[in-house]
């Protein structure tokens, strides 16, 4: 199976187009040869018109193409009516989107009055239960068979009024069919959206994306690569466009950073037709990102290699680090084999962190570059290695993008049968400028998080960032959002929406404040119900509203604590993880 034409050069995955509105009064097209559609989502209650025309605005400002708002309720769809029409008559014609989950009812009043619906099939016709049951073919025919009943009048609605769809997957609401058939896995996530597509086509309705958010960028991208993979096997008129995004990726710096990993990846492989970034902060904020993160991907894939289609190292559809030999980088310290992954720097960071480094510091560097026993080689040809211990990297100065160099250096060391240990870099070019901040972290989470992806990388090393305290704590961040280290407490946070029963992003940081000390935990901060217990079946303990200043608190996937009044919920949070045994104190300051 292909997901790409290539892995080494670029080349944008061209599908059919799917209209949003009508283009001739702002409407967009997603999809062939148009360029990417930036998006996000409201925070407001949709009851609340005026808020949400406002928010729409603002959104419009500063370059959202369309923009997405919740519609729990029949009487939260019917709303929308009065939304798109106050947005008409200020000459705003920006395309909206309703967002369901649990209720056909709703999805149908919806679409009288907007220009798409988004469905998630995890919910849209189940009401999940992670209910343990095995199903027959028969059954499970039976079980398709009543999703189609449910979701044909929505398909034939759309047809109808000339609307358009997003059939989005997400890893924490599959249905409890698809969990015991298939499991919480990317080919779960394929076949959902699949099974929605099949009834969509029977009707000749293709005016559809997909979409397979998660909020762990390695398993986001190895869905998007699956789906990709599956639609090119079913056919050429399956080349419908692909909603890119990392669902719950928190805010400020780990957000980005778990955003740029996982949709710069696919961007820089050629997929991708609109995308969304999901911060916990205010909407526009998204856009902001979205536009540097656009324009950093021709940068990061133009010019690729024209030579020797070398077969990739790694499987594209599973993670699995990729085997190497232990080398020595320091007195007492080895990278690659089973170590984890370490930061090297240069020199004249390190002349300026090491005064300031603690003993007891987690960030600090393992490493100088300029003293390491490194071979650096030119990957667009076979070279010569002494052994299978020896450090290696990519020499400075090649005419290959990052991504592409280090992904051929893997191919050549594996054609060569050889296991050495790799160190990744940023870049390939010290900047003859100094970014900003906001560039050099997402120019490198693409790059880094995206080798890393496909289980590339020993050792890493930033330079593109400037400052040499950021540098560091930027690399320690990225091994963090790609899964590779864990250096401080993990953080799940969703956007805000009208869903949300609490303010998230004042909560987030009230929890932050307690619990940002506790290396290794990982805690999922959700603002209702729709992919709580799913999206939090790798974390630790969950904060999810159940209801109006109520709050449950999970362990793992499991409520434990029911209704706990607002007020009361993070302290009962930190109980909770003392009750697990995961609490240490805080050092003094």
């Amino acid at each position: 199976m292909r997901y790409c034409s290539s892995a080494y050069r670029f080349e944008r995955r061209v599908t059919r187009e799917v209209i949003v509105g009508d283009p001739a009064l702002g409407g967009v097209v997603i999809g062939g040869r148009h360029p990417v559609v930036k998006q996000s989502m409201l925070t407001c209650d949709t009851m609340d018109t005026a808020a949400c025309v406002q928010q729409t605005l603002d959104l419009v400002a500063v370059g959202c193409q369309i923009v997405r708002i919740t519609a729990p309720t029949v009487k939260d769809a019917a709303n929308l009516q009065n939304v798109v029409a106050e947005l008409r008559a200020r000459g705003c014609h920006v395309p909206i989107v309703a967002d369901i989950h649990f209720k056909p009812d709703a999805a149908m009043e919806a679409v009288k009055w907007v220009e798409k619906v988004r469905i998630n099939p995890g919910n849209y016709a189940d009401s999940k239960k992670f209910a343990i049951k095995e199903y027959t073919d028969d059954q499970y025919d039976s079980e398709l068979t009543r999703i189609d009943d449910r979701f044909a009048p929505l398909v034939a609605e759309c047809k109808r009024l000339g609307r358009a769809m997003r059939i989005g997957t997400n890893h924490g609401s599959l249905s409890d069919r698809i969990m015991n058939r298939f499991g919480d896995t990317p080919l779960g996530m394929v076949e959902s959206a699949l099974e929605f597509a099949r009834i969509a086509r029977k009707l000749d309705y293709h005016n559809f994306v997909f979409s397979m958010k998660s909020s762990n960028p390695k398993v986001m991208i190895e869905c998007y690569r699956l789906l990709v993979a599956r639609l090119n096997e079913l056919g050429s008129d399956w080349n419908y466009p692909i909603h890119l995004g990392v669902t719950e990726a928190g805010e400020g710096e780990d957000g980005r950073i778990k955003s740029a990993i996982g949709i710069g990846s696919l961007l820089c492989d050629g997929l991708g037709d609109t995308i969304r970034v999901s911060l916990t902060e205010d909407s526009p904020h998204e856009i902001a990102v979205c536009n540097e993160l656009m324009a950093l991907i021709p940068q990061l894939s133009c010019n690729g290699f024209d030579g020797e289609a070398l077969p990739v190292s790694y499987d594209p559809f599973a993670f699995d680090r990729r085997v190497s030999a232990e080398s020595q980088i320091a007195d007492n310290l080895l990278c690659g084999g089973e170590q984890t992954v370490r930061v090297v720097v240069t020199q004249e960071v390190f002349d300026k962190v090491a005064p300031r480094i603690r003993p007891r510091d987690d960030v600090r560097p393992e490493a100088v570059y300029e003293q390491l026993n490194v071979q650096e080689v030119d990957p667009r040809a076979d070279f010569d290695i002494a052994c299978d211990t020896q450090l290696i990297t990519v020499q400075d100065g090649i005419p290959l993008p990052t991504i592409t160099a280090f992904r051929l250096l893997a191919a050549r060391l594996h054609r060569l049968g050889r296991k050495n240990s790799i160190l990744l870099k940023d870049c390939l070019k010290v900047p003859a400028e100094p970014l900003t901040p906001s560039i050099a972290l997402l120019s490198a989470s693409v790059v880094i998080g995206s080798l890393l992806a496909d289980g590339i990388g020993d050792a890493i090393l930033v330079r593109g960032e400037s400052g040499s305290g950021q540098s560091l704590r930027l690399a320690f961040n990225i091994l963090q959002a790609a899964g590779c280290r864990s250096f401080k407490t993990d953080y799940v946070a969703c956007p805000s929406c009208g869903r949300t029963l609490f303010n998230l992003q004042t909560v987030t940081a009230r929890i932050k404040e307690r619990t940002q000390h506790l290396k290794g935990v990982k805690i999922a901060i959700m603002g209702c119900i729709v992919n709580g217990p799913g999206e939090m079946a790798d974390a630790d303990f969950g904060y999810v509203g159940g209801a109006p200043n109520k709050i449950n608190l999970y362990v793992g996937k499991k409520a434990v604590k029911f209704n706990i009044p607002e007020v009361e919920a993070v302290d009962r949070l930190v109980d909770l993880v003392k009750e697990h045994g995961k609490w240490v104190e805080p050092e003094a300051a």
